[in-house]
């Protein structure tokens, strides 16, 4: 009887031991993984390069957060999506995202690449001072002084305190549609752009990373081949992206989260307060409530700059009252709404195909019809 106390009191401890041992490596494995997405993730001291000389911030609840997509082609960027750059990087993309008081809904501002603002002094990566200039493309911000002279652009344009600061480039961009399953859009007519490389017939096409990231920039193979095309084919994309996300069970699902995770921290750059993975999952949480119904996006109203047609200008009043609204916190003017452009993926088509396609994302941007 004693011998059998003995063997079970030592079979008790080695549970025990090994109970402790696997707990050990599950915390260590989960700090590790932890720490390892932390280390993925880039920043730039926002507050540190702004100063106090910016509008204030909202007591209400409401925040804002500029979103950049980076046509740098550094990296894996080079031959992606086409186009050439040099050795310079502008805000290809550029969304003004306004999260409500009560963090239900938020509202999309997109800020057409080719508008001319008054840019302020910025500090250039070197840190001398780039000085400011009267009519200069939005765009040219990022590309003078990265992201703190992006921000400070925007605040001057808005009025409105951008709270945060997130980034991403083309690779970055790409990785992510695979990383979630891909994206699922719907065009009326066909898209035919021989810099992007994207080709796809009317239909519903589910595209994979490179076939989604020509989708968001192409604008010469639809529409009249503006920069306002081309915005309205990004608003599809993000409502797009959403449903995705929304639908897939991913935040119930452990092992798809944590990939997802690990190619979203190693494809941004972020303001210093939102530069790990605890201040990112907390922002994932207070906006999980927001899908497509609960978004509502306009490009920023604008109209041809004086002497310059290929440029624009903020068209006033309604470019202001859009930014009044969302300095309010209320809904975009009924009126800015109705003259929105129409998205060129949408249009009345020529002829009505017989049996519309529907694609499959393959590697490669090009995207082929399956019966």
């Amino acid at each position: 009887m004693a011998e059998h106390k003995r063997v079970t009191s030592r079979r008790r401890r080695l549970l025990r031991t090994a109970a402790c041992a696997f707990a050990a490596f599950v915390v260590g494995g989960a700090l590790l993984g932890y720490f390892r997405l932390d280390g993925n993730i880039r920043s730039v001291d926002i507050d540190g390069g702004l100063g106090d000389a910016r509008p204030p911030a909202a007591t209400d609840g409401s925040f804002n957060i500029l979103v950049l997509g980076s046509d740098s082609r550094g990296g894996d960027n080079g031959s992606m999506a086409g186009g050439d750059t040099g050795d310079t990087a502008r805000s290809d993309t550029a969304m003004v995202v306004h999260i409500n008081q009560d963090h239900s809904r938020a509202q999309i501002v997109s800020i057409p690449r080719d508008t001319l603002v008054t840019r302020p002094d910025c500090a250039d990566p070197s840190g001398r001072t780039a000085p400011g200039a009267k009519r200069a493309m939005y765009n040219s911000a990022f590309e003078t002084g990265g992201a703190v002279c992006a921000v400070k652009t925007t605040e001057q344009l808005t009025g409105l305190r951008m709270d945060h600061y997130l980034q991403v480039d083309f690779a970055g961009f790409a990785r992510v549609v695979d990383a979630i399953g891909g994206a699922t859009v719907t065009t009326t007519v066909a898209i035919h752009d021989k810099d992007s490389g994207l080709d796809l017939p009317p239909g519903e096409h589910r595209l994979n990373g490179q076939q989604a990231l020509a989708f968001v920039r192409t604008r010469h193979g639809v529409g009249d081949g503006s920069d306002l095309g081309r915005i309205e084919l990004q608003k599809q994309m993000v409502k797009s992206l959403l449903q995705q996300v929304g639908g897939s069970g991913m935040l119930t699902n452990p092992v798809k989260l944590w990939s997802v995770g690990d190619t979203v921290t190693k494809s941004i750059t972020t303001d210093s307060a939102l530069g790990s993975v605890n201040s990112l999952v907390g922002l994932a949480q207070e906006l999980k409530g927001i899908g497509p119904d609960q978004l509502s996006m306009v490009t920023l109203p604008v109209e041809a700059a004086p002497g310059d047609p290929n440029r624009v200008v903020p068209r006033q009043p309604a470019a202001g009252q859009v930014w009044t609204a969302l300095r309010a916190d209320q809904p975009f003017p009924p009126a800015v709404v109705a003259a929105q452009p129409e998205n060129p993926a949408q249009a009345a088509p020529t002829a009505t195909p017989s049996a519309p396609a529907r694609t499959t994302g393959k590697p490669g941007a090009k995207a082929t019809a399956t019966p």
